[in-house]
């Protein structure tokens, strides 16, 4: 037969026990939070379904200075324009393929502690056809170095094309900003 005796701290022993066991048991950790299984967890990086989704991502790309998904933003047959006004007497464009960008763009990430890119206005938008838009921003571009912080404030055209594997690329981007 089971004695039972009253003990004056037997309930507060059994509501530490109980509650220890469940935390032990729960793995409740405060410094490790759930993971957040909302669909804004993919929020950042697109699927690039649109020329307004590769914007987003040429942004993620900047600021995290990612330069694989920067990689995947440009056509095979992408062209960087901008004007040189230190060619010839009075300037004139100058252009760079693909390659070029890259490496261009590496070093970028690489001489600046944070960058940051907003795209503030669209000018103007044309849809060429189901696979070809165009569309004029103005843009802001904050470069932040060690040494030095500088603030771009521009326009570009860009010429986004739908690729066979259903994602929008930058086919032509034409830097408009005059410094």
């Amino acid at each position: 037969m089971l004695n039972l005796r009253f003990t004056p701290g037997l309930p507060i022993i059994l509501s530490l026990f109980v509650l220890l066991g469940g935390m032990l048991v729960g793995c409740l950790n405060p410094f490790a939070p759930k993971v957040d299984k909302s669909s804004q967890q993919n929020a950042l990086i697109t699927s690039q379904k649109s020329p307004d989704e590769v914007l987003q991502n040429f942004v993620y790309a900047y600021t995290f200075r990612d330069s694989l998904l920067y990689a995947d933003l440009l056509d095979s047959g992408f062209v960087f324009e901008f004007f040189d006004p230190t060619i010839g007497e009075s300037g004139a464009f100058e252009s760079w393929g693909r390659d070029v960008e890259l490496r261009t763009t590496g070093g970028l990430f690489r001489a600046f502690d944070a960058i940051e890119l907003m795209w503030l206005n669209i000018i103007y938008q044309n849809t060429v056809s189901d696979k070809e838009e165009i569309q004029y921003r103005n843009f802001r571009l904050t470069l932040i170095g060690s040494d030095l912080s500088i603030t771009l404030q521009g326009y570009a055209i860009f010429t986004f094309r739908l690729g066979a594997d259903g994602k929008w690329r930058i086919k032509r981007w034409v830097d408009e900003t005059h410094l």
